[in-house]
Order: C-alpha cells, then sequence, then structure tokens
C-alpha cells in the first residue's frame, strides 16, 4: 500500500497552550470567583459549630459512620436523603438555567477543572514567566535552568495536589483530629490513600491535561450544545466589523479594512488554546479573557471596544443588518430561564418546607410476622412489633411508649421496666414492644383491630404517633 493510501490520523497530537498573563473586567472577575471557591473548598472543613457535648462541633461533616450529613444547624438523617436528592436536582435545574441564559459561564468561571487549571497556570507563570518565556522554555533543550524550574513548579502543583486531597478528607471525620493523626502517621489508611488519588488527579487534570479534561473527559460541552438556542448569551466575534484584517498601527486608517489587526492577543490569553474569531466551537467555555485582551488592543489603536464580546446569535443577524438589537435583560429572562426559574424555586421552597416542618420526635413501627400472633397460656393474645426512636437533640431523652386511648390492649416493653426508653443523644434506638389483648377482648377475637403508638418526649410533653394494626385469634 502506498503512503497515499494510508487513512489520516482520527487523532491530532496535543499542542501546549501557554495562557498569556492579561487584565480587565473578566480575569478580575475570576480571580475573585477563584478566591471564593477555594477558600470555600479549603476553609470549610475548619469551621467550628456548637450542637451540644455530645455532637460534633464541626460545621460540615458528612458522618459516614453514623450515616448523617450535618450542615450547620441542619442535619440530614439517611431516611431523609430526599433533601440530597433535591438538592441535586436544583444544581441541575441551575445549571440548565444558566446555560440557556449564559452559555457555558459554569464552564469558564466555577467549575473545579477550570478553577485549579487557572491556579496552575498562574503558579507556571510566577515560575517560568510569562507566555513567551514559557514557550522559549518549553521549546529549549533540558539543562540545569530548565530542570530547576519545572521540578520547582511540579513541587508547587503537588503541594496544592495535597492539599485539595487533604481538604476532601477533612469533610468525612473531625478536621483538627485527623491532621494531627495524618502527621503522626496514624491516621487509617483509606485516608492517606484518598489523599495519594486526590493529589495524583489534580495534579494531572489541572497541571498537564489541563484543556484536554473539557474536550475530551467532560461530557457538559456536549450537552451545552443541545441546551442552548439563539437567545443564549455566548461569546462572539463580530466579523462584519473585524473583516477584512490587516496590521494597523495607531492613527493610521484603511478604507477597506476592518477592526482586528490580526495581533493573535485573543489567541494567545484563551486557556483553551482557540481562535474565537473562528467562530462558535466547541472547546470555548465563555471564560471572557478574550473579551478583555481584545478590548485592550482596541484602546491601544484608538477603535471601540467590543470586537469580540458576549451576543446572543440572535443579534448578529440583527447587526449585520444595521437593527437595533433587543436588550440583554430580553435574552435573558424568556419563557425557557422563567420556566427553569420556576421549577428551581417551588422545588428550593418545598426543601425549606419540609426542612421546617420536621418532627423532632421519629418513631417507626414494623410488626414482626413470625409468627403473626402469639396465644399465652392465660389466653392472652400477644402481638409483637419492633419499635425504631429517634432522638434527633443533642441530649439523651427519655421517651414514654402509649397507645391511644379507648382501647383494651396493654403495652410491654423488652428490657425495661414500665414504658420508659432513653435514647442517647442524635441516635436511634430500637426495642422490641408487646402489646397485649386480654382474653375475650374484642380485639383477641377480632381478625385486624387498628390501634396507634404513641411516643411523648418526658421533658417537654412532645409527641408523635403511628397506626398500625393488632392481630387476633381468627388471623
Amino acid at each position: 500500500m502506498s503512503s497515499s493510501d494510508t487513512p489520516p490520523s482520527l487523532y491530532a497530537a496535543r499542542e501546549p497552550v501557554f495562557p498569556r498573563r492579561v487584565s480587565g473586567f473578566f480575569r478580575s472577575l475570576k480571580w475573585w470567583i477563584m478566591a471564593f471557591t477555594l477558600g470555600i473548598y479549603y476553609l470549610t472543613p475548619w469551621i467550628r459549630w456548637d450542637r451540644g457535648p455530645e455532637m460534633p462541633d464541626q460545621a460540615v461533616l458528612v458522618d459516614l459512620a453514623s450515616r448523617r450529613f450535618f450542615f450547620f444547624w441542619i442535619e440530614i438523617w439517611p431516611h431523609e436523603f430526599y433533601f440530597v436528592a433535591g438538592l441535586l436536582i436544583m444544581a441541575g435545574l441551575g445549571l440548565f438555567l444558566f446555560t440557556s441564559a449564559l452559555g457555558r459561564v459554569w464552564c469558564g468561571y466555577a467549575c473545579p477543572q477550570t478553577v485549579w487549571t487557572d491556579l496552575f497556570i498562574l503558579v507556571e507563570r510566577w515560575i517560568e514567566g510569562d507566555r513567551n518565556a514559557r514557550v522559549r522554555l518549553w521549546n529549549a533543550t533540558w539543562r540545569l535552568h530548565k530542570a530547576r524550574l519545572r521540578i520547582t513548579k511540579w513541587i508547587v502543583w503537588a503541594l496544592i495536589g495535597l492539599a485539595t486531597g487533604g481538604a476532601w478528607v477533612f469533610y468525612f471525620t473531625d478536621a483538627p483530629t485527623l491532621l494531627v493523626n495524618l502527621v503522626q502517621g496514624t491516621a487509617h489508611p483509606i485516608a492517606y490513600s484518598t489523599m495519594f488519588i486526590l493529589t495524583a488527579t489534580t495534579f494531572f487534570f489541572g497541571g498537564i491535561a489541563r484543556e484536554q479534561v473539557c474536550i475530551y473527559a467532560c461530557p457538559w460541552p456536549r450537552i451545552q450544545a443541545a441546551m442552548m438556542d439563539e437567545d443564549t448569551i455566548t461569546i462572539g466575534y463580530r466579523d462584519w466589523r473585524g473583516e477584512p484584517r490587516g496590521k494597523l498601527r495607531k492613527g493610521e486608517t484603511g478604507p477597506a479594512q476592518g477592526d482586528c489587526i490580526d495581533c493573535m492577543a485573543c489567541v494567545n490569553v484563551c486557556p483553551m488554546g482557540i481562535d474565537i474569531r473562528n467562530g462558535q466551537q466547541m472547546e470555548c467555555i465563555t471564560c471572557g479573557l478574550c473579551i478583555d485582551a481584545c478590548d485592550d488592543m482596541m484602546a491601544k489603536i484608538g477603535k471601540p471596544r467590543g470586537l469580540v464580546d458576549y451576543l446572543a446569535l440572535k443579534d448578529e443577524v440583527d447587526e449585520r443588518a444595521h437593527r437595533k438589537h433587543a436588550p440583554i435583560m430580553k435574552h435573558i429572562f424568556r419563557p425557557r430561564t422563567i420556566l427553569y426559574t420556576a421549577l428551581w424555586s417551588v422545588i428550593g421552597f418545598a426543601l425549606v418546607f419540609a426542612l421546617f416542618i420536621r418532627p423532632e420526635i421519629d418513631m417507626t413501627v414494623a410488626p414482626v410476622r413470625n409468627p403473626t400472633y402469639i396465644v399465652q397460656s392465660d389466653g392472652t393474645v400477644r402481638n409483637v412489633y419492633d419499635v425504631r426512636l429517634r432522638n434527633k437533640q443533642g441530649e439523651p431523652r427519655p421517651f414514654g411508649l402509649s397507645l391511644n386511648i379507648g382501647t383494651n390492649l396493654s403495652i410491654h416493653v423488652e428490657g425495661v421496666d414500665g414504658t420508659l426508653v432513653i435514647v442517647p443523644a442524635d441516635e436511634m434506638k430500637q426495642v422490641r414492644v408487646y402489646v397485649d389483648a386480654p382474653k375475650g377482648s374484642p380485639e383477641s377475637t377480632t381478625d385486624r383491630s387498628p390501634f396507634t403508638f404513641w411516643v411523648t418526649d418526658l421533658n417537654n410533653q412532645d409527641r408523635a404517633s403511628v397506626g398500625t394494626i393488632f392481630n387476633g385469634r381468627t388471623n
């Protein structure tokens, strides 16, 4: 087979991207968002919250051993997982809302991949210099100077990755205690292995792979492409104003030349390494750095800003025809985004409402069906029930069990005198309860008799009830 018959490669070798330093509104906005999000991630495990002497004092804690989630004053139990599901649905709707209105703003400003990549690029710039210096270093042969800079950069990257992995494991146990154990070498092996894995992945994704993760690994660009429409605000190049391109100095004019001077500033600052002048591209994360670079260059040559800017696809048609386009707010507030906002608000209100109406006492009753009933030597009919009592407060509580008024049934709790059950702080306790119907009573001779379990907090008289069935001898 001749070389001409060789099929073309389906994979293009990666070209390294060295973004140039840029200043402007969007770059400053990204710095602030990066500082805010990283601050939340690294500092949250160290915030303390007093819940009582027998409760954890970490404000945000995922307690896997007790199967509970603590978030400041909120505590989520395993049977309340619908709160977590609701928050996930709200997060999804929020992404749909922002994507429909403003394109890939999540990817450009708040995505963890973007935030950590920005941080790694910043470290790289501090150590190796700006774009031109990094390009020269990349093309240079391996000598002592290059090795020193690279090793220094990798060490700082590894320390950032270690801090990232360490912060993650701090969310799952008491952070100060775990830190001491990690330093002393007495922490659980799972903690060390998790930190190692997250350190390695952070180093690779943020430092090595960078834009490749967004292009090849992340499914969100494909999803977003289907969610954007002609009213979506995204970054575009006003080619009707910028073309034809050509070099131009300040004060010079060209009768047939557009405003774009082909300086490549928008390309050199792009963290994805694309040319926005080629139109909409899947790789674009709408971070706005190309806008800052272009606006800065337009100011230098005395041209109006906005050659590269946020605009809707619908606006391109109007601007080409020299018509006034719709205001930005009209693009944002349209039926689709209003629907997403309404759904998001309804779910949020429902979760808040459910949170505030949660009972302080939680009880579940499970009849023991093997056997369905037991006949005692004196003719008494007995049913057995497993009763679970949850104490959601930070101190032990005495619970009294009883039955509804007007029944012939009597109650006995296994292992205790009477019907008093002490439930430890913030725990669930299961007790076996025997309910007896005297010989000859209606409940003992009736197939199924409904009745109600009542539990009373003897400290403050709070009550809760659960209805169930008593099975008689005719069953």
